[in-house]
């Protein structure tokens, strides 16, 4: 397998996604304590997951910009406790400045330190981690993100505008990535070619498209892809 360039998804690729946004949401939670407790006593989880999915409904043309959907969220939130809606932005900004303290798997650092040394990166995720705010951006060529681009993974679209910024033929690039659909089908169904980081070591469970290479982990798939 032979490729000039690799493109990255982040959340639970180089770090695990879930406390990272229960983080965040236990900072947001103690914004609107301190600032409008009548909104932790409206809103249960149960509560927030139902407009959750209302905002989606109500935005398709926005639900693959999950920033729009958490302003968005915090907005209606406020609005149907008879509060001022525009603080939506402040508590929105203690939420995503918490999303960036994220705490990289084990070995993902020195992995993508050696990686970066031989390969051009770009990162190209659903999410929306700021790698600047991270402290990685260092070893990137660029951020690819669904809100910037106007279309999530598996679309293919989001996969082809990386190729072109980087300047190198889809086929000649490699995605890595966690999400069987989302990155490894994505990718391939875009022409590029594909890794799977299969943390539980599950099978492949399409008819199409399998992974190039797997591992279960960023830093092994690292060393592997290293040693050829």
């Amino acid at each position: 397998m032979s490729f000039k360039a690799l493109t990255l998804d982040l959340d639970d690729t180089l770090w695990p996604i879930a406390p990272t946004i229960q983080a965040a949401e236990v900072a947001a939670n103690a914004w609107f304590a301190e600032h409008a407790p009548v909104v932790l006593e409206a809103w249960n989880e149960g509560g927030r997951l139902l407009l959750r999915n209302r905002v989606v409904a109500a935005f398709p043309d926005q639900r693959h910009d999950l920033g729009f959907l958490r302003r968005e969220m915090f907005r209606q939130m406020l609005a149907d406790c008879g509060l001022d809606d525009r603080r939506a932005a402040e508590v929105y900004e203690v939420f995503i400045a918490e999303r960036q303290r994220v705490t990289l798997y084990p070995g993902a650092l020195a992995a993508l330190e050696k990686l970066a040394a031989r390969y051009p990166l770009a990162a190209v995720s659903n999410g929306n981690a700021d790698l600047a705010r991270i402290g990685l951006d260092q070893h990137f060529r660029f951020s690819l993100s669904a809100g910037e681009h106007g279309a999530a993974k598996p679309d293919p679209g989001i996969f082809l505008a990386a190729c072109e910024r980087l300047g190198i033929d889809a086929g000649e690039v490699l995605h890595v990535g966690d999400d069987p659909h989302t990155d490894v089908l994505g990718a391939r169904r875009a022409g590029l070619r594909a890794a799977w980081i299969n943390v539980e070591g599950l099978p492949w469970a399409h008819d199409e498209h399998a992974p190039e290479i797997e591992a279960e982990s960023f830093a092994e798939l690292v060393e592997r892809l290293l040693q050829r």
